[in-house]
C-alpha cells in the first residue's frame, strides 16, 4: 500500500502546491487580491471538480480489468481513449461557465470590485482545465499499472514552472509584464499543459506503457465504454461536487461576513487541503488495490487493502490535527506576513479557523479513504447519496444557523463543515463494514 500510495500522495501535494503557490504569491499583493482570488478559485473549483470526478472513473475501471486479466491491453486502451473524449466534452461547457465568473459573483451578492478582479484571474486560469483532465486520465492509467512515480516527477516539475511563472508574471520581475492576478492564472495554465505533455511523452516512450498505443486512433468512438465510464463517473463527480460546493459555499458565506474572514478562511483551508492530500492519496491507492482484488475475486485481498489504507490515514490525520493546534502561527506564516499590523485581524481569525480544521481531520481522512475503498468495488452511487446528506442536509444548515443565527460568524461555519464531514465518514465506513458482514464482496476465485 505504501509503495503505491506515497508517489500518489506526493503527486497530490504537488498539485495542491500549485494552488498554494498562487495563494502565497497573490497574498503579497494584499488582502483584497487574496480575497478576490479566493472568490474566483471557489467559482472555478465547483465545475472543475465535477469534471474531475468523471476523469477519476478511469481508475477503478482500469484496476478491475487488470484484476480480471493481468495482461489486458485492448480494454485498458479503450478506457483511456474514452477518458480523453469525456475530458474534452466536460471542458467545453465548463469554460463557458467560468468566462462569466464576475457576473456570477455579483449575482451572489459579492463586492463588485472583488468580483471584477476574480473574473480577470479565472479567465486566465480556466484554460488549464483540459490539459489537467487529460493528465488525470494518464495518471490513472500508470497508477493502475502500479507505476505512479512518473506522475510524481512530472507534477513536481510543473510546480517549479508554476512558481517561477507566478513570480515573473504577477510581480513583473526581470522585465516581464506585471499582470497581477491574470499573471498567476497564465502561469498555472502553462504548468498544467506541461503536466499533460510530460506524461504523454512518458507513456509514448516508456517500454512498459508504449505497447498500449494509447494515442493511436484516439478519434474513434467507443460508445459502450464511453457510457460505462459515465455510469461510474457521474456519481463520483456528484460526491466531489457535493464536497467542494460545501467548502466553496463556506467561502461565499465568509464573504457575507467580511473580507478578513474570506482571507483567513482561504489560508486555513489551504493548510487543511495540504494535509488532506495524504488520505486522498491513500484513498486513490485503495481504489487501485481494492479494484485489483475485486477483479480477481480475492475477498481477503479486498479487506486487507481497504483497512490498511484506512488505518494509515487515521494515524497521519491525528498528527496533522496536533500540528494545527500546537503551531498555528508557523503554518500561517507561509501565506501572510505576520509582522504587518494590517494583517492582525486576518491572522487572529486564521488561528481560530485552524483550531476547527484540526477537529475535522479524522473525519475528513475517514470519508476520503472510505469513499476510495468503495470506489474500488465500483460502488459509487450510494456514497454519492451519503455525501449529499452529510454535506448539504446536515453540514451547511448547521453552519448557516450557527454563523448567522447564533452569532458565531466564521467559527459557526467551520463547526458546520466539521459536522458534515463526520456524518459522511460514519455513513461511508458503515457501508464498508456492512458489505463485509453481509457477504456482498465477490466470491473468491
Amino acid at each position: 500500500m505504501l509503495r503505491l500510495a506515497w508517489p500518489m500522495v506526493l503527486t497530490n501535494l504537488a498539485q495542491t502546491a500549485m494552488t498554494a503557490t498562487d495563494v502565497m504569491i497573490i497574498g503579497r499583493l494584499g488582502a483584497d487580491a487574496l480575497a478576490a482570488s479566493a472568490l474566483g478559485v471557489n467559482i472555478y473549483y465547483t465545475p472543475m471538480i465535477f469534471g474531475l470526478g468523471l476523469m477519476l472513473a478511469t481508475s477503478p475501471m482500469l484496476a478491475v480489468e487488470l484484476g480480471r486479466r493481468r495482461h489486458s491491453v485492448r480494454d485498458l486502451r479503450r478506457t483511456v481513449r474514452q477518458g480523453f473524449w469525456i475530458a474534452i466534452m466536460a471542458a467545453i461547457p465548463i469554460w463557458a461557465i467560468l468566462w462569466n465568473t464576475d457576473d456570477i459573483l455579483i449575482a451572489m451578492g459579492q463586492d463588485p470590485a472583488l468580483a471584477e478582479q476574480a473574473g480577470i484571474y479565472i479567465r486566465a486560469l480556466q484554460w488549464s482545465l483540459l490539459p489537467f483532465y487529460l493528465y488525470i486520465v494518464l495518471r490513472s492509467f500508470i497508477s493502475a499499472l502500479e507505476r505512479p512515480r512518473w506522475a510524481l516527477v512530472v507534477a513536481f516539475t510543473a510546480v517549479a514552472v508554476n512558481a517561477i511563472g507566478n513570480y515573473l508574471l504577477v510581480y513583473g520581475s526581470f522585465g516581464f509584464p506585471r499582470l497581477g492576478l491574470a499573471g498567476s492564472g497564465i502561469a498555472t495554465t502553462f504548468a498544467s499543459g506541461l503536466m499533460f505533455v510530460g506524461l504523454a511523452i512518458v507513456v509514448t516512450l516508456d517500454p512498459k506503457f508504449r505497447r498500449y498505443r494509447l494515442f493511436g486512433r484516439v478519434w474513434r468512438a467507443d460508445w459502450p465504454r464511453f457510457r460505462g465510464l459515465l455510469r461510474l463517473g457521474l456519481p463520483i463527480a456528484g460526491i466531489l461536487l457535493f464536497e467542494v460546493a460545501l467548502f466553496n459555499g463556506a467561502t461565499l458565506l465568509m464573504g457575507l461576513i467580511d473580507t478578513a474572514s474570506i482571507a483567513a478562511y482561504q489560508i486555513a483551508i489551504q493548510i487543511g487541503s495540504i494535509a488532506f492530500m495524504v488520505p486522498m492519496g491513500l484513498g486513490q491507492a485503495a481504489t487501485v488495490r481494492v479494484g485489483l482484488a475485486f477483479g480477481a475475486g480475492d475477498r481477503e485481498g479486498i479487506r486487507r487493502a481497504g483497512w490498511t489504507a484506512f488505518v494509515l490515514a487515521m494515524c497521519f490525520m491525528s498528527c496533522t490535527a496536533l500540528m494545527m493546534i500546537s503551531v498555528p502561527h508557523a503554518l500561517i506564516s507561509g501565506f501572510i506576513d505576520l509582522t504587518d499590523p494590517a494583517n492582525d485581524t486576518v491572522v487572529g481569525l486564521a488561528v481560530t479557523f485552524l483550531a476547527f480544521a484540526a477537529l475535522f481531520q479524522l473525519a475528513d481522512g475517514g470519508q476520503a479513504v472510505g469513499i476510495g475503498m468503495l470506489r474500488g468495488l465500483q460502488d459509487t452511487t450510494v456514497p454519492m447519496a451519503f455525501a449529499g446528506i452529510g454535506y448539504w442536509l446536515v453540514g451547511m444548515p448547521v453552519g448557516v444557523a450557527l454563523a448567522f443565527w447564533a452569532g458565531l460568524d466564521g467559527s459557526g461555519i467551520w463547526i458546520g463543515l466539521s459536522t458534515g464531514l463526520a456524518v459522511v465518514a460514519v455513513l461511508v465506513m458503515s457501508r464498508w463494514i456492512r458489505r463485509e458482514r453481509l457477504g456482498l464482496l465477490p466470491p473468491a476465485s
